[in-house]
């Protein structure tokens, strides 16, 4: 339904306000419902105001401090004050391109006092003063700015593809910095388990080598014991040349191998039981030498 009258009579439509004349003259404001006029006594309704909540869209250019041309979307909501509505009829005649007119005087003088990265930061604080500004002028004309909101800021496309490409540069460098200290401490860790390993190895073969000359040295007592007139060199070569049979015997029983050449025959078998019994002196006398290092 909108608004109805005729020469006797006005019916204001609710959330707005008629502006009575007499004689061409502002009268009175006509508040929402039905009015009587007198057109003999020069009473008319000269116009009609809505007190709605309007928005206004305004796009302005400007350059920041860093010489970056950007584009503001700036949303203004107004709206027109009952008690001053005399003033909003007579006073202004445009007061969409009045606002337009005060934001891009604030904006342009505000912005290029910022780099783009501070735009970006405080455009809440560039939204506080244009809402400064356009409430003290506009209240003058009886409107009152209830909301403005600094809806987007638009940088120019070279400028935003080169943002970006910062971003991922930086973001590149910080993923390769952590991939490294990954990588730094997966070799650590390696290193680690094999230098551990080698010392269990190592440790390992001394006790193996300790168990074999403590088992010989019992067997050799305990035969020189039983057989009188034997030594120990006898009682060694004796071991030597039982456990050469064995290994013999044990590598022709495996049936994983098919051909093992073998050098055979009574000073061979002597060679192996020298080189066998200067390898268990030499891991003796390692032995000793670690105990009396600890």
């Amino acid at each position: 339904m909108g608004n109805a009258n005729c020469l006797f009579c006005a019916c204001v439509q609710q959330s707005n306000i008629g502006v009575v004349e007499k004689w061409g003259r502002f009268q009175m404001l006509a508040q929402p419902g039905f009015r009587f006029l007198n057109p003999l006594a020069g009473e008319c309704l000269a116009g009609i105001l809505s007190t709605r909540i309007r928005s206004l869209d305004v796009r302005v250019e400007t350059k920041t401090k860093d010489n970056v041309f950007v584009q503001l979307l700036c949303s203004i909501q107004y709206r027109v004050v009952k008690e001053n509505a005399d003033d909003a009829f007579y006073e202004l005649q445009n007061p969409k391109e009045q606002i337009q007119a005060y934001v891009f005087d604030v904006v342009r003088a505000l912005v290029p006092r910022m780099n783009l990265d501070e735009l970006f930061e405080q455009k809440g604080e560039v939204a506080k003063a244009v809402l400064e500004e356009l409430e003290k002028v506009m209240k003058t004309y009886g409107y009152s700015i209830e909301h403005i909101l600094m809806v987007d800021i638009i940088p120019d496309p070279a400028v935003r593809k080169a943002m970006n490409e910062i971003n991922a540069a930086q973001r590149l460098q910080l993923a390769s910095v952590y991939k490294g200290e990954a990588e730094k401490v997966l070799q650590i860790k390696k290193a680690e388990a094999e230098a551990e390993a080698k010392y269990l190895g190592g440790v390992g073969v001394a006790r193996q080598r300790q168990a074999i000359t403590d088992g010989l040295r019992e067997n050799i007592l305990e035969f020189s014991h039983r057989v009188e007139g034997t030594s120990a060199k006898e009682v060694m070569d004796l071991i030597m040349i039982t456990q050469y049979f064995d290994t013999i015997k044990d590598l022709g029983n495996s049936s994983k191998n098919t051909t093992v050449f073998i050098p055979h025959g009574p000073g061979h078998v002597r060679d192996i039981s020298s080189q066998i019994r200067e390898g268990l002196m030499e891991a003796a006398s390692a032995e000793l030498t670690a105990e009396k290092s600890t």
